[in-house]
């Protein structure tokens, strides 16, 4: 960083905290809630607690993509502020330092961010959601393993109910056991056990043996009189279903990498249904990505507030204005996926008006003297306050109520 001009040296500082913390708090706050519905999923399907991690790992790169362009704009934002309302850019802009030249770095930061944006949307975020889809379909199935339930009945291919008083040693060793088989001749064996343990068959893997220790046998048969045995070991063998193979990748238009959407996008080949799906999905992510670069033009624009204010309403209309405009494009997308209108319209139209007119709010700021992109704005919500102040005084019998009477 030596080798930048001081002044950019100071915006970069600026502008990096707050970047870094809005970008872990909105990635946080979005894994965190959906690590609790993760945990509800996996613990009704019984699989293994591991593979909520692995499955929030797998939607990073979605998450990300929504985090990042809301960090760089909310960073550039809070830098440009604190410059304003501590006079420092009054400063420089008396010395010959425009806001084009005070956006050098943060064009600098936002062309690297958007370049890593687009491999995200491009090319982690189809593969990430597959592998995703991939491990919620191997727990359905069983794949990743089913965890038996301390005191429930657990049922295993419709043959056999399973039932433990308790679970030790992460599940290895089960106490109390008491079980239910149908066998293919229509007997019906009642075990009860002390305890036993799940075995592995190198030479069966679609088969395991419970290991039952001291217990009863109770064999019900229609033909013959019912026997009890006793046993100190008995080897309870248990075939596993088998597992459905997941689907290849592509199943969806969200998980084709760009090269393979362009190319589906205009083959001949693809159904017209897959052509809009693509073309819209392609054009999606492109839009998202070519949005980034004005943002930092919108984060200047609204973090100057009006002189001798320190109005916090840019800040929360730039939020505003960058989810309403990524709501937009999702509609965008899912219209154009239905082939009722283009892409060229229906995504690209509205990031040609939305940049229209962040450029007008940009100008308005950086070349009209004393102009506010949302001056008119300012001055309803800064009268809207007084008014509900003066109402709130009114009925607490405040000083506005003494002067009236």
């Amino acid at each position: 960083m030596k080798f930048l001009p001081a002044i950019d040296r100071y915006i970069l500082r600026l502008t990096l905290v707050p970047m870094a913390a809005v970008f872990l708090i909105a990635a946080s706050l979005l894994i965190l809630d959906k690590m609790l519905k993760l945990f509800d999923f996996v613990a009704s399907e019984g699989g293994p607690i591991g593979v909520v991690f692995r499955m929030l790992a797998n939607l990073l790169p979605e998450y990300a993509s929504l985090a990042i362009p809301l960090g760089l704009m909310l960073g550039i934002l809070l830098a440009f502020r604190k410059l304003a309302t501590s006079s420092e850019l009054d400063v420089m802009r008396a010395v010959g330092l425009g806001y084009t030249r005070l956006l050098r770095m943060p064009y600098a930061i936002t062309l690297v961010l958007a370049a890593l944006n687009l491999v995200i949307v491009g090319y982690l975020q189809p593969l990430s959601r597959y592998w995703y889809e991939q491990l919620e379909f191997e727990l359905r199935s069983g794949a990743l393993g089913a965890s038996i339930k301390v005191g429930e009945f657990t049922t295993l291919q419709d043959k056999m109910a399973l039932r433990i008083e308790q679970s030790r040693e992460e599940g290895r060793r089960l106490i109390g056991i008491y079980a239910r088989v149908n066998s293919p001749r229509g007997e019906v064996l009642t075990i009860s056990a002390r305890e036993g343990r799940f075995l592995a068959l190198q030479e069966n893997p679609d088969t395991i043996i419970l290991r039952l220790t001291d217990g009863q046998i109770i064999q019900d048969d229609p033909r013959q009189t019912p026997r009890v045995l006793t046993f100190t070991r008995h080897d309870l063998p248990i075939d596993l279903p088998a597992i459905e193979k997941f689907r290849q990748r592509g199943g969806k238009e969200r998980e084709y990498i760009l090269p393979e959407l362009m190319k589906i996008g205009w083959s001949q080949d693809a159904s017209s249904q897959m052509r809009n799906e693509t073309r819209a999905s392609l054009s999606f992510r492109l839009v998202e990505v070519v949005m980034m670069l004005l943002l930092p033009l919108l984060a200047v624009a609204l973090a100057i507030p009006p002189k001798r204010s320190t109005s916090s309403l840019g800040l929360f209309v730039s939020i505003v204005m960058v989810v309403a405009y990524h709501k937009i494009n999702e509609y965008g997308q899912a219209v154009a996926a239905l082939g009722r209108l283009s892409p060229a319209v229906i995504l690209w139209g509205p990031f040609v008006l939305f940049a229209a007119l962040i450029v007008w709010m940009y100008w308005r700021v950086a070349y009209v003297p004393g102009g506010q992109a949302i001056g008119a704005l300012e001055k309803v919500v800064g009268n809207l306050g007084k008014r509900i102040m003066k109402l709130i005084r009114r009925r607490t019998g405040g000083p506005a109520a003494a002067e009236t009477a």
